[in-house]
Parts: structure tokens; C-alpha cells; sequence
């Protein structure tokens, strides 16, 4: 004899199972915000320390630059002048190019991040 199976019935019956399958997919988002979240924190202190170091370097790089030509011209006013000019143009130089240089790199690289991710996703 047939059973009258209603919708009702249906989700009565597969509660649990629908109840688990929810869970695992809350899990399965959880531990890809997880992911992402420590992804963005490693690179976020990679891009620090870089710049730290970068900068570091710059300075000391300016120091002895300002040293070496204060020691040419005879004036320390004259030789570090001319280190601040050449800072102050690679300054407007990155300012000019920022957008080819730094902004579209950076959208290239987080498209690509995020297409490899999806390419990922639907694999699985």
C-alpha cells in the first residue's frame, strides 16, 4: 500500500539531515573566512616588515648619500640639498605614477586571487 507523503512529512522525516547538512556548510564557510583571514594577516605583516626595512634603508642609503657629497662639495647644507631634491623627485615621480605602479597591480593581483579561489571552489 502506497504512503501519502506529504511536504510536510518530507522535511519532518529528513530534519536531521538537512539540520547536519546546514551545519557543514556553515562550518565549510567559517573555515574559509578562517582562510582568508589569516592569508590577509600574513601579508599584512609580510607588506609591513618590507616597508619597514625598505624604509630603513632609504634612510640609511640618505645618510651616507648626504655624507658622501657633503665630503665633494665641502658643505654639509650642499650635500644633503641635494639628497632632499632627489628624494623629494622620486617622491613626486611614485605620486605621478601611483595608479600604473601601485593601484592596478594591486586590483590585477586581488582579481587573480580571487578567480584562483572560485577556480578552487567549483573543483571541489
Amino acid at each position: 500500500m502506497p504512503v501519502n507523503e506529504t511536504f510536510g512529512s518530507f522535511f519532518t522525516e529528513n530534519k536531521k539531515i538537512a539540520k547536519d547538512y546546514i551545519e557543514a556548510r556553515f562550518e565549510i564557510y567559517k573555515l574559509k573566512l578562517i582562510r582568508i583571514i589569516s592569508k590577509s594577516a600574513g601579508y599584512f605583516v609580510w607588506m609591513t616588515i618590507s616597508i619597514l626595512v625598505v624604509l630603513l634603508f632609504s634612510i640609511f642609503l640618505g645618510l651616507v648619500a648626504g655624507f658622501w657629497l657633503s665630503e665633494l662639495t665641502g658643505s654639509y647644507v650642499l650635500g644633503f640639498g641635494i639628497v632632499t631634491l632627489v628624494i623629494m623627485l622620486k617622491i613626486i615621480v611614485l605620486a605621478l605614477l601611483r595608479k600604473k605602479l601601485f593601484v592596478d597591480p594591486v586590483i590585477r593581483n586581488i582579481i587573480r586571487r580571487l578567480n584562483e579561489a572560485e577556480e578552487s571552489n567549483s573543483e571541489n
